[in-house]
């Protein structure tokens, strides 16, 4: 990631200027220098991949005065500012105006190389993110449905533009809330049959004596209750596709029947004996291995070789971390126009909740998370993830984490605003910055946060 983004220097100290160069570079960065920052700006753009490393005290054009334009060019550009005089109220105000953070010199290598690293993740993300949004509103047909940029989505979207014109019976595997009913109504809207009726039905939500009767439907008097003719789920679908959401639920005697209507496409209602023609595409899905369920027993081996004709497999969203952010973004702006509401700033902390997280309910959860967000009722930092090394550590460690939470609500309840923060946590602001620093906190961040559940 650190390859792709640029440390621009601004120094008019040319000895300050090759020794960055040269300890930078060994540190794997790439460099661009300049003497003067008018020379830098030029050469800059809203979606520069930069990080800006830049002395305060500078002929024609300063470090504040540097990072006012780059602010107003682009609010997200991570600058970072040094001085050699140790001035305090002037790191204050650097901060307050936007700056990643205020470096004293001599500069601590350690100390800026994990700032640079922070500040260049940062911009990564921030830039990947703009990508994915103008992405997204680029995409057409196939793509709007089937979101993602991982090989596997990628392949599947491949599969169904092949499948979908051929009309064929089709298994969809995939664990819970992956998106299964999203690729069963793909492969009906790129179809031939995209005239006709989608009609999806659940196995597993209908009980097993109303089952038969929903699918093949039934005749008035068939049975106690029938008082008059229903169209079952099979016949509605015909000249369209008819989609078996957890098919491994459905009782063998039902799968017996459903065989009987793969295999010679005509359906008798409950009650009738009368054959009624039907031109279908069935597509059905399973979280199981049918094959295997078949094996035990548990799901009728023909029914699975009838329905067998082709499949497709969607893995579960832990194991495509490329496809969280394009969905993020498709969820997050539907999401907005339903509850007409704008859409939050997106923090690079909120990113990398949504990068790290497992989504154990796959793209399910996903939205939800989105609808949240954009109700502005979400976490939105990572301080509010319980991760295992959080809970271990030497008590050092330990309170080091728990004063770094205590300054994080602080910056969160006032907004990221530095005299507030140090006034509500009883500390000088000289304390606040110097803590800032330490726990590798920028303001902007809380500023963000608290757009986010205002908006």
């Amino acid at each position: 990631m650190l390859n792709t983004i640029k440390i621009i220097m601004i120094d008019d100290d040319q000895t300050i200027i090759e020794a960055l160069t040269e300890m930078l570079e060994l540190e794997g960065f790439q460099t661009e220098s300049h003497s003067r920052a008018d020379k830098a700006i030029s050469l800059l753009n809203k979606d520069s991949p930069v990080v800006v490393l830049s002395d305060v005290r500078m002929p024609k054009m300063n470090g504040m005065n540097l990072l006012a334009h780059l602010q107003e060019l682009d609010n997200e550009l991570p600058v970072l500012l040094m001085s050699g005089h140790g001035d305090i109220p002037m790191a204050i105000e650097a901060m307050k105006e936007g700056a990643y953070d205020f470096l004293e010199k001599p500069l601590q290598p350690a100390q800026l190389i994990s700032q640079l690293q922070r500040a260049s993740e940062k911009r990564q993300l921030v830039l990947e993110n703009r990508k994915l949004k103008q992405n997204l509103a680029q995409q057409t047909g196939l793509e709007t449905l089937i979101i993602g940029e991982s090989a596997a989505i990628k392949n599947i979207r491949q599969h169904i533009s092949s499948l979908a014109q051929a009309n064929v019976d089709t298994i969809i595997y995939g664990e819970t809330g992956c998106g299964k009913d999203v690729v069963a109504r793909a492969l009906h809207q790129f179809s031939l049959r995209n005239k006709g009726r989608f009609i999806a039905i659940n196995c597993g939500g209908i009980s097993e004596s109303l089952i038969e009767s929903e699918l093949f439907g039934h005749e008035a008097g068939s049975f106690t209750g029938a008082n008059k003719r229903h169209i079952g789920k099979i016949e509605a679908a015909n000249g369209g596709t008819l989609f078996l959401d957890e098919i491994e639920t459905m009782p063998l005697p039902v799968q017996i029947k459903l065989l009987r209507v793969l295999q010679e496409r005509t359906i008798e209602r409950v009650g009738s004996t009368t054959p009624i023609p039907v031109e279908l595409t069935v597509i059905a899905a399973s979280k199981d291995n049918l094959a295997q369920l078949g094996e035990e027993g548990k799901f009728r081996q023909d029914l699975f070789y009838r329905l067998n004709v082709a499949s497709l497999t969607i893995p579960p969203l832990r194991d495509r971390p490329e496809d969280i952010l394009p969905l993020f973004h498709h969820y997050a702006r539907k999401a907005s126009e339903h509850f007409s509401r704008a859409l939050p700033s997106i923090t690079p902390s909120y990113l990398d909740y949504l990068i790290q997280h497992q989504w154990p309910g796959n793209v399910r959860e996903l939205k939800n998370a989105t609808d949240r967000f954009v109700l502005g009722i979400s976490e939105t930092s990572l301080a509010s993830i319980k991760r295992q090394d959080d809970i271990n550590g030497s008590y050092e460690e330990r309170m080091d984490q728990f004063e770094r939470h205590i300054i994080e609500e602080g910056l969160r309840a006032t907004n990221g605003l530095l005299n507030e923060a140090a006034e509500l946590l009883d500390m000088s602001r000289k304390t606040l910055y110097r803590k800032m620093k330490k726990h590798q906190l920028d303001k902007q961040h809380f500023k963000a946060t608290e757009n986010e559940g205002h908006e």
